[in-house]
């Protein structure tokens, strides 16, 4: 039997289960913050943990509260939702829903809405730092999910027109979660939990063989790049599932360098170019004047692998990480 058949095997196996399960839960109560179980320890893989594919039910209601503590009130389910962080545009696909404004890039993806969609959408002014709150007023929003570090700033001038939510992803566990909490909110229960059981799926699939590679993530502009890392960036937190990733958080102060990536022998590479302004060119060429790159085996053997930022590094719903973990392991094989 080839490998394909045996990962289609895999993936019906899972998805069945994934039915079963919800099926069996369905005369019981869930709040639509509950993820349940996040991942069981299987001896097969050590230390590694294997993603619960179980999807708990997801009940409709007009206030939530965030595993943040964050309680957000609607009085009716809503339809006009202004997106200030890509999470939101990410969630409302899922969702079978657009932003009515948004101020990402993300939905041009083709596994979102494409590129002549996500062109009809209308974009909040201000950039992503800035957005404009006059003109998310414009649209009249009955919420608005924004980046609570970077937009919570907005709510004292949002209170009272519009409902407000920050939200602040750090692993795929809290994606997950304002997944369903969106889902109740709005109604859409069904394909909140649809979406939840894609994912985890997707999620226990990939993980059911991990790679023998090294793996890492970094992104930036030029020689000043970062390292992303679990537990701060929530595409980074699913590569330790299918891969050995050597670095962990040292806080927002610190980084790592090429020094100390060279001394891991990482050997397949992910890299996020940010673009600022005028600025232009990936970040793997940039870095390719710096001779310790060269000495990198991930570079050295051509398996450097240039991403979408605006999915891997920004988009952290769920679409956007079952694409990071199809790139992934398609790279990792």
């Amino acid at each position: 039997m080839s490998r394909s058949s045996i990962r289609t095997g895999r993936r019906r196996l899972i998805a069945a289960a994934v039915t079963l399960t919800a099926l069996l839960a369905g005369c019981g109560g869930s709040t639509g913050t509950s993820t349940g179980d996040e991942d069981r320890t299987d001896s097969a893989n050590g230390d590694r943990a294997t993603t619960d594919v179980t999807v708990e039910p997801i009940e409709a209601a007009r206030e939530i509260t965030d595993h943040r503590g964050v309680t957000v009130a609607t009085d009716a389910p809503p339809r006009r939702v202004v997106c200030l962080v890509a999470l939101c545009d990410d969630m409302l696909v899922e969702l079978g829903m657009e932003p009515v404004a948004t101020n990402s890039a993300l939905l041009a993806h083709p596994d979102l809405l494409g590129e002549r969609r996500a062109a009809e959408i209308p974009v909040v002014p201000g950039g992503f730092l800035a957005p404009e709150v006059e003109a998310i007023l414009s649209h009249e929003p009955d919420l608005v999910i924004g980046l609570e570090d970077t937009h919570g700033k907005l709510a004292p001038a949002l209170e009272g027109a519009t409902t407000f939510w920050p939200v602040q992803p750090e692993k795929w566990q809290d994606s997950v979660g304002y997944l369903r909490d969106l889902a109740a909110l709005t109604g859409r229960t069904e394909q909140g939990e649809k979406a939840e059981g894609a994912f985890r799926a997707a999620l226990a699939e990939a993980e059911a063989e991990p790679s023998e590679h090294t793996a890492l993530i970094i992104y930036g502009s030029d020689e000043n790049f970062g390292v992303a890392t679990p537990g701060t960036d929530v595409a980074a937190g699913l590569l330790p599932k299918l891969a050995d990733y050597p670095f962990a958080s040292r806080g927002v102060e610190g980084s790592y360098s090429l020094e100390e990536i060279l001394a891991k022998d990482v050997d397949v590479l992910f890299v996020e170019t940010m673009s600022f302004g005028d600025d232009s060119g990936k970040l793997s060429e940039k870095l390719a004047d710096n001779p310790l790159w060269g000495q990198i085996p991930a570079v050295r053997d051509g398996d450097v692998h240039e991403v979408d930022p605006e999915v891997w590094a920004k988009g952290r719903g769920t679409r956007s990480l079952g694409i990071v973990l199809d790139e992934a392991t398609a790279a990792l094989r």
